[in-house]
């Protein structure tokens, strides 16, 4: 346990959102999402894992993990298969985690094109959440010097 860092936040989790660099993809995925194989495609090669709601995975991640602010699809959803505009109440919660850290408003990325992005991320977190269409993409930010 460590002072400061929230305690869902696992060793191979820190590690990876250490070894990350500015512009590298994130995968936050629901357990029904291709996790394992998708992962074996990214640079990490291996799925992590917090059993936890999407929401609260978000949320202990952006406590650490900056969110690019240089691009326009740096928070990216799943959308909803022949629905493009519907947000789904685990989507709201998820933009709510964002939001909260200063983070854009989610772009919506169509099923396939999601998967294609997730195989080139730097990572998957596969996540507890049961709710369909609990999958999403953040780009990583920096973190400034501090002022001196």
């Amino acid at each position: 346990m460590l002072k400061g860092i929230d305690p869902i936040l696992n060793a191979d989790v820190l590690y990876t959102l250490r070894a990350m660099g500015h512009g590298d993809d994130l995968i936050i995925a629901d357990t029904n999402f291709p996790s394992d194989s998708v992962a074996r495609e990214t640079v990490l090669g291996k799925v992590l894992r917090i059993d936890r709601p999407a929401a609260e995975v978000a949320r202990a991640v952006l406590s650490v993990y900056p969110i690019d602010t240089f691009v326009d699809d740096a928070a990216a959803r799943m959308e909803v298969v022949g629905e493009p505009d519907t947000i789904l109440p685990v989507m709201e919660e998820m933009q709510a985690e964002v939001t909260a850290v200063g983070g854009p408003q989610m772009i919506s990325v169509e099923r396939y094109d999601f998967y294609d992005r997730s195989k080139k991320a730097y990572a998957v977190i596969q996540t507890g959440e049961r709710r369909f269409y609990g999958c999403f993409a953040f780009r990583k930010g920096v973190v400034p010097p501090d002022e001196g």
